[in-house]
């Protein structure tokens, strides 16, 4: 089989031309990577809000079920100590 030689000025152009593409393909996978980093900040601002919110809403909840709780067990050990006290027997 017969070798084609290759010239030192042809191999460096290859060269050159494979680096070029790799700094465009480089470039690329850059920006991709900037847009996927900016779309996870802006999903972590949202979850952040609505955490807040979510935080906003179980305390609200939380305190109607303690008011709830509290507004029949007292009424309720007041009744039960009262009929004990003043029980006739």
């Amino acid at each position: 089989m017969a070798e084609q030689r290759v010239l030192p000025g042809e191999r460096l152009a290859k060269v050159e031309g494979i680096l070029e593409q790799v700094g465009e393909r480089l470039n690329g996978v850059e920006t991709r990577l900037n847009h996927v980093e900016s779309e996870i900040s802006q999903l972590r601002q949202e979850m952040n809000a609505n955490s807040r919110e979510l935080r906003t809403a179980m305390r609200s909840q939380f305190r109607w079920t303690l008011g709830i709780t509290l507004g029949v067990l007292i009424p309720m050990w007041v009744s039960i100590i009262l009929t004990i006290l003043f029980h006739i027997p």
